[in-house]
Formats: structure tokens, C-alpha cells, sequence
């Protein structure tokens, strides 16, 4: 127990951008997961079904990773998890039409057109944590 301590310690002393790094590719990776998994379940297709099941299941995973590895905020629960979730919404819809917009015009590639999506939508929802869902007062 005292070296998850001393491990959790250590992370925290991490620059913050460094941890968003890393959780955020965690976080990522799960959500594409989940994104494969309904697109083989579901087909091709229904791949904006597929975003918008990975984007519900990953969010509450998200939601705790990014509170207690990135932010390192206490309490709020409630209040965080509500300012997550408009953040998420933006995120989901920019994902949306992201997706659409790569799918449509460049890439033909859902996969693909899916990864660079979430990577465009995951710079702007760590500006969105940072300075509105896990703000800190002064």
C-alpha cells in the first residue's frame, strides 16, 4: 500500500500537461477501443452510433482519470462531472462533425478518420478541463 502511495505521490509532482498527456492517450485508447467494438458489432455503417456509444461509456472513465490523475481536484463531484459533461458535449459534437467532415472529404477510412478526430477534439477538451470543469479557485 505505502508504494501506491509513494507512486501516486510521485505522479502527482508530474508537470500537469505531462499527466494530461498520459491519461489523455489512456483515455483516448479506451475510447477506441470501444468505438472498434461497436463498429464491428454494429457495422461500418453506424459508425455515428459507434461515437455515440464510445462517448457515453468512456466518459465516466474519463471523468475519474482526469479528476484524481490530472487535475487532482477534491470534492465537487457533482458539479465536475456536470461541467465534464458540457465539455464532453462539445467534444462530441465537434467529434461528429469532425468525423464527417474527414470521412466525406479527405480520408475514406473510418478508423483513421476516427483517430485523428479524437486527437483534434482532445487538445481542445484539455483547455476546456482546465480553465472550466476542473478549475481551481484561486
Amino acid at each position: 500500500m505505502n508504494l501506491i502511495i509513494h507512486l501516486y505521490d510521485k505522479w502527482c509532482n508530474l508537470p500537469r500537461f505531462f499527466r494530461f498527456l498520459v491519461i489523455g492517450a489512456l483515455n483516448a485508447l479506451i475510447s477506441y477501443i470501444i468505438f472498434v467494438i461497436a463498429i464491428q458489432l454494429l457495422g461500418a455503417n453506424h459508425y455515428q452510433v459507434s461515437v455515440f456509444i464510445q462517448w457515453s461509456v468512456s466518459s465516466v472513465t474519463s471523468y475519474f482519470n482526469q479528476k484524481f490523475f490530472v487535475f487532482l481536484t477534491r470534492g465537487n463531484y457533482l458539479a465536475e462531472y456536470i461541467k465534464c459533461c458540457s465539455t464532453w458535449a462539445v467534444g462530441y459534437v465537434l467529434n461528429v462533425v469532425i468525423l464527417e467532415l474527414l470521412l466525406r472529404y479527405l480520408i475514406k477510412n473510418v478508423y483513421i478518420s476516427q483517430v485523428l478526430s479524437i486527437f483534434l477534439v482532445s487538445m481542445l477538451t484539455y483547455v476546456l478541463f482546465k480553465y472550466f470543469a476542473f478549475r481551481q479557485k484561486s
